[in-house]
């Protein structure tokens, strides 16, 4: 049967059929480009949700004179399968049943407004064939831009001190009223990484009742790095996964938009003179003093706490 009968059969007009037709040849041009420019981000940052690649093809798909909201390519993922699914993960490697000096938390009321301010750290592991490995990471908590990382086979204050030495030798001003917050694991109370510290006239912060979101910043980089760059798998060699987390912490600081920097990159953060704006509502948590049962909770670190 041709066209035209087909047209006066269902009361359509051959001119609307063949427009129809023509749009629709359009939009599938137009999503298989949007979806080459999601596989060529995915291959950079693999668990980039639908949020940030909304952000990221802003630019290329206005060049390309494509319109398209956040919820159509949200529909466009998940139609081909591109929705991601995330499964939590719970690393376990803080130790601070130890007889080490430990120290209050400074963070307490604490509003940050510019970079090296407050640095937070933070060990998680990486799975390498049947044993594991240690990534030591210091983050700057304003910008997000992780300052040092060491990725060290052995549970020992020595990655953390590497990191830290990374951080140290970052070519950045480095604050006079810096702090450094940290977990209460032997690692951070360890003599030698507290002696760089206080020669770098850094103050020593850390958490005091094992609450993860006293070192929230912390925790959400690891999983952001985790989750969003893959890391969460298992590497063959302890080689192949020194290239992935230096690969992987590169684009984190370049290439991945952070909602609580108003979606800039960590780098474009840490180097802006403007304020950064949020993008969502921060949670707002607080801590009670073991003891303190009828004492009202005392809120601590304002700023972003996480990014989703």
């Amino acid at each position: 049967m041709s066209v035209g009968c087909l047209c006066r059969l269902f009361g359509v007009s051959r001119q609307a059929f063949y427009r129809k037709e023509q749009y629709l040849q359009r939009a599938r041009g137009q999503s298989l480009l949007v979806l080459d420019l999601v596989l060529a981000l995915r291959r950079e940052i693999p668990g980039l949700g639908t949020r940030k690649l909304h952000v990221l093809l802003q630019e290329p798909l206005a060049e390309s004179g494509i319109k398209m909201g956040r919820d159509k390519l949200h529909q466009l993922l998940h139609e081909h399968g591109l929705l991601l699914r995330q499964p939590r993960q719970v690393p376990k490697t803080t130790n601070s049943l130890h007889s080490l000096r430990k120290y209050p938390n400074l963070l307490r009321n604490k509003l940050l407004t510019a970079p090296s301010q407050v640095w937070v750290s933070d060990i998680t592991y990486l799975c390498i064939g049947l044993g594991f490995a240690y990534l030591s990471l210091i983050t700057d908590a304003y910008s997000k831009m992780i300052m040092g990382y060491c990725l060290h086979p052995l549970l020992t204050a020595e990655g953390a001190v590497k990191a830290l030495d990374m951080a140290l030798s970052y070519g950045g001003e480095i604050s006079q009223e810096l702090i450094h917050h940290s977990n209460r694991g032997s690692q951070y109370c360890s003599f030698q990484y507290v002696q760089k510290l206080r020669q770098a006239s850094i103050a020593i912060s850390m958490t005091e009742n094992g609450d993860p979101y006293e070192n929230a910043i912390a925790e959400r980089v690891n999983g952001i790095l985790k989750i969003d760059f893959r890391l969460n798998r298992v590497f063959n060699t302890f080689d192949e996964a020194q290239r992935t987390v230096e690969a992987s912490i590169r684009n984190y600081n370049h290439l991945r938009p952070h909602m609580s920097c108003g979606y800039l990159t960590p780098a474009a953060a840490h180097t802006s003179t403007e304020p950064l704006q949020q993008l969502w509502k921060p949670k707002v948590y607080s801590s009670r003093r073991k003891g303190d049962s009828n004492e009202p909770p005392l809120p601590t670190v304002t700023t972003s706490l996480q990014d989703s």
